[in-house]
């Protein structure tokens, strides 16, 4: 898809001329703390738990910052699955847990041509972000299997949340997290594609082979 340009002719005459679209824009990723011992990376279909402050790029405005705004805690998301912008997906790969990193992310990896916000439409965000944590996600085959507590080859909110429950308490957090709840609810609102109140076996296998 051809999304970002100089101006809206300009894609279409240079696919016509070329037979070749546009390259996607890519986040510029900068470094700015790296952990002398990284034991684990991040790659998708990880939990990341992440404080970030956001920035326009056009004038250094801050327009949010998890460590001063809401609740003041850091976010929960799972990586590749869009549960954040594109940007994000694709910036936060490879990373250690107490990395910081500054990503530059155009409009088409961001809120694109409409915005949302504080963001105008077509704003180049600045991103700098401290990963806290790497968490397992439920994402793959053995992960549904071993979800799949009664075998039917389906998944019901309550053993997703089973799941990382046992998740969080080998890696010594409490079993009672309240960041359960919210996981839990973003899991089901990617994956439960007929909305029936279960992941399938083909829905959550789709979704994790299209990471």
């Amino acid at each position: 898809m051809l999304l970002f340009s100089i101006c809206s002719i300009l894609p279409s005459l240079f696919v016509s001329v070329t037979g070749r679209k546009l390259p996607e824009p890519e986040v510029k990723i900068e470094v700015l703390h790296k952990p002398f011992m990284c034991y684990r990376k991040s790659k998708y279909g990880d939990m990341l738990l992440v404080h970030y402050d956001g920035f326009l790029e056009s004038n250094g405005t801050m327009f949010h910052s998890s460590r001063s705004d809401g609740d003041k805690n850091p976010l929960w998301f799972t990586l590749g699955i869009r549960e954040a912008l594109k940007g994000w997906d694709k910036g936060l790969q490879d990373m250690c847990k107490g990395e910081r990193r500054k990503l530059t992310v155009p409009p088409s990896l961001g809120y694109g041509k409409e915005g949302k916000g504080k963001i105008p439409p077509s704003s180049t965000l600045i991103f700098d972000i401290e990963l806290m944590d790497i968490q397992n996600g439920p994402r793959s085959h053995d992960s549904f299997r071993e979800m799949d507590l009664n075998d039917d080859w389906k998944l019901s909110k309550e053993e997703v949340k089973e799941y990382l429950k046992k998740e969080f308490q080998k890696h010594g957090y409490s079993p009672n997290d309240t960041h359960h709840e919210v996981m839990v609810e973003d899991i089901f609102k990617n994956e439960d594609e007929d909305k029936d109140g279960f992941i399938t076996v083909r829905e959550f296998v789709y979704q994790h082979d299209e990471l």
